[in-house]
């Protein structure tokens, strides 16, 4: 303390800070741990990870995504790594662990440069620069999609290293005509959404017993035994409102003095039901899904009419079930026509696994589809999901764009021998950054190569000298330890991937290496219900066990 002055408490007690040069280096750190967790499962020669949470769930898996939302970050720049790898995955489903490692790396060369006395907005500058001139240059190094075939080699690639083993090209086909019967045309481009893909999983079977329906998968049943379990020819009636009667919403009472009015009454809340049922039957509706529910009476009547009936059916599955079968969501009964009814050639009832299921099919032209994917065990199923979910997303994006670029690191060593040729024309310190973005693009090569066992020096001095001779589409062929021509080896990814990973990298550790000064409060502990701490004895009243004492159970 200087001459007897007072300190000023301008923070809470207990808040922790971190400022200057300190702040920067620990930032980095965790967001190189972050991306050092998922570097292993890399390429189709990547490691899986077994993940335990706290309820002693398992999930086994080599998706970045998943990996980062299973595990419960609690650093503030670790979340924002996080953040990286779920906007990968909601805009093109692959390249998860790719746009992370990215992240990672660029931090990593920053660090360097800080070492330097570079001064971070100076980095970032040159970053900014390096990832508009990486973008700039994609296209140059694009392939168009204009068949079914390189389709199906985009879905083989974005499921290569998946745990899905032979089946890969098996599911291959099923993502590209899931994908391609849902495309639709909206202002002249095409448009893919794969809300419209519904995929259902039950465990039991193999991997190839996975099916594609052209229509929708219901996980529900029938509701009486004694309706049909098969309906071809179906006319189906999408109804939003209860086979019941209606309560009122003001509180009444119904005296009755005479038992033959109990009757009465009794017969009356039949006639009405029946009348809702009679009115399907009357407009020709053989199928019924309904949203909310169906009363004993009303499932009686349709099991006497021969109508094959759902309840508690979910919104978003009737709206793919209007997608699917034509026909129009009914909020009012009285309302239904005939036109509303939607078509499918069979509606039927199969055990699949332990369940019985609902299975529309033969669906004119649909505009939704469904999957049902079916493996040994729960993880298998779970991780043929993922793969299947990541096949779908890259095939929907190669149809909108229509351009692919060579994977297995092709891309990012010529980009890095294009953004280094680049950098002098820049001048001043941010060529220093530039530079190092391009070093840091090599890591996605460097990183096949060690997760295949390769000499990743070794074949880093081999792509660079294929690429300066102009041999653009060379890279890393993981299964055979050796550098290959990736279209030749059909290894193909959408150009949005590699867009969308160099954005975000780049967005993401710009962000981390501007932040100079960390301030975190000190955390609030839950209280007990009368001001104790949590769960302990006499935390409240009476002393030892009393009513504090419970409060780690609240």
């Amino acid at each position: 303390m200087m001459g007897g002055q007072v300190p000023i408490l301008v923070l809470k007690e207990g808040t922790e800070r971190e400022t200057g040069r300190g702040a920067q280096k620990k930032n980095i750190q965790v967001a190189k741990a972050i991306a050092d967790a998922v570097r292993t499962t890399l390429g189709p020669k990547g490691m899986d990870k077994m993940l335990v949470d706290s309820l002693g769930d398992i999930v086994i898996t080599n998706d970045g995504a998943t990996i980062l939302k299973e595990i419960d970050v609690a650093h503030p720049v670790g979340k924002m790594m996080v953040e990286v790898a779920k906007v990968q995955d909601t805009e093109v489903g692959d390249g998860t662990t790719t746009a992370v490692v990215l992240s990672g790396e660029l931090l990593k060369k920053a660090e360097e440069l800080l070492d330097q006395n570079v001064h971070p907005t100076i980095i970032t500058n040159g970053f900014r620069l390096a990832a508009e001139k990486a973008l700039e240059l994609l296209p140059e190094l694009g392939i168009k999609v204009d068949n079914d075939e390189l389709l199906k080699e985009i879905a083989m690639t974005a499921m290569t290293g998946k745990n899905v083993g032979e089946a890969k090209e098996y599911l291959a086909d099923i993502a590209v005509k899931a994908v391609k019967s849902i495309v639709e045309e909206k202002n002249g481009k095409k448009v893919v959404d794969i809300d419209n893909i519904k995929v259902e999983k039950k465990q039991g079977g193999g991997i190839k017993d996975t099916e594609l329906i052209d229509g929708i998968v219901l996980d529900k049943e029938k509701v009486h035994p004694r309706m049909p379990k098969v309906v071809k020819n179906a006319k189906i009636a999408l109804i939003n409102t209860g086979f019941e009667v209606k309560k009122t919403e003001i509180s009444a009472k119904i005296q009755i003095n005479d038992p033959s009015q109990i009757q009465a009454f009794l017969e009356e809340e039949q006639n009405q039901i029946k009348k809702m049922v009679d009115k399907v039957k009357e407009v020709g509706a053989n199928v019924v899904f309904c949203q909310k529910a169906i009363d004993d009476i009303a499932q009686h009547y349709m099991a006497k009419y021969g109508i094959y009936a759902v309840r508690r059916v979910k919104k978003s599955d009737m709206e793919k079930l209007a997608k699917a079968t034509g026909g129009k969501i009914i909020t009012n009964l009285e309302d239904l026509t005939s036109e509303d009814l939607g078509y499918a050639e069979l509606v039927e009832e199969r055990k699949i696994g332990e369940d019985n299921m609902t299975f529309v099919r033969g669906c004119k032209n649909p505009k939704a589809v469904s999957i049902l994917v079916r493996g040994g065990t729960e993880h298998v199923v779970d991780e043929a999901e993922r793969a299947l979910h990541d096949a779908l997303k890259v095939v929907a994006v190669a149809i909108e764009d229509g351009y692919a670029v060579a994977g297995g690191g092709a891309t990012e060593i010529e980009l890095a021998l294009k953004i280094r040729d680049y950098a002098p024309s820049v001048g001043g310190r941010e060529q220093l950054a530039i530079e190092k973005f391009a070093d840091a693009l090599e890591i996605i090569p460097r990183t096949l190569a060690e997760n295949a066992g390769m000499d990743a020096i070794d074949v880093l001095m081999k792509l660079k000298a294929e690429h300066q001779n102009g041999k653009k589409y060379m890279g890393v062929d993981v299964l055979e330890g050796k550098i290959s021509d990736m279209l030749e080896k059909k290894v193909i990814e959408p150009l949005r991937v590699k867009k969308q990973a160099i954005e975000s990298a780049t967005e993401a550790a710009t962000m981390i290496l501007r932040i100079d000064d960390v301030i975190a409060a000190k955390r609030t502990e839950p209280k007990g219900p009368k001001g104790g701490p949590e769960g302990m004895p006499g935390g409240g009243m009476g002393g030892p066990g009393g009513m504090g004492g419970m409060g780690g159970m609240y």
